[in-house]
């Protein structure tokens, strides 16, 4: 199996109904309609409430633009592009207070009776060795990215999403200035 490449420029943006943004679906697996976890990009024009998603854990990184204040459950949160991403949950109440105009923000959402998520923001050369079989994704953000999986190395586009299905032990070492890594372990069903 080799990466499932998704690069933002391809999607169209989607416009909210309350009018404050647009979203980008980069994947919603297994299905647009019925998914474990889904990733996106969004474009905030406007501060506003969040959608809630009940039993949805949700994660949240700055791109671009200043940034934003999330307060959820009584706790506020400055989220900028230098910041590693938010984890909150999805079924709270969060209202979202720009710093200071428009921000392009990464979304992960996974349902979390399934899928148990991490997702940390890097910048520079990093190498992984995956602990249990898993699923691994990559945002890269910025500038081009050589990753390496096992033997083989694939350049690949800035503003672009990648992900595979990894084995324990598979190895993957990526050279880029600044991506978003996404690791994910589905549960087995008793």
């Amino acid at each position: 199996m080799s990466w499932n490449v998704i690069n933002l420029n391809a999607i169209a943006p989607m416009p909210w109904k309350n009018g404050g943004g647009t979203t980008r679906e980069l994947v919603a697996w297994p299905q647009a309609d019925n998914w474990l976890w889904r990733m996106s990009v969004a474009e905030i024009a406007k501060s506003g409430p969040f959608s809630r998603f009940e039993g949805v854990q949700r994660w949240f990184a700055v791109l671009s633009g200043a940034g934003a204040l999330l307060s959820t459950d009584g706790q506020s949160h400055k989220v900028t592009p230098s910041c590693q991403p938010l984890c909150f949950d999805g079924a709270l109440a969060t209202e979202c207070e720009l710093i200071d105009g428009a921000t392009q923000d990464f979304n992960l959402m996974v349902r979390q009776a399934n899928v148990k998520a991490r997702m940390t923001h890097h910048r520079g050369p990093f190498g992984l060795i995956i602990e249990s079989s898993n699923t691994v994704a990559i945002f890269i953000m910025d500038t081009r990215a050589s990753v390496q999986f096992e033997s083989e190395t694939t350049e690949f586009e800035p503003a672009t999403l990648i992900w595979r299905r990894v084995d324990k032990g598979d190895q993957v070492r990526l050279e880029v200035a600044s991506a978003l890594l996404i690791e994910m372990t589905q549960e087995e069903s008793p």
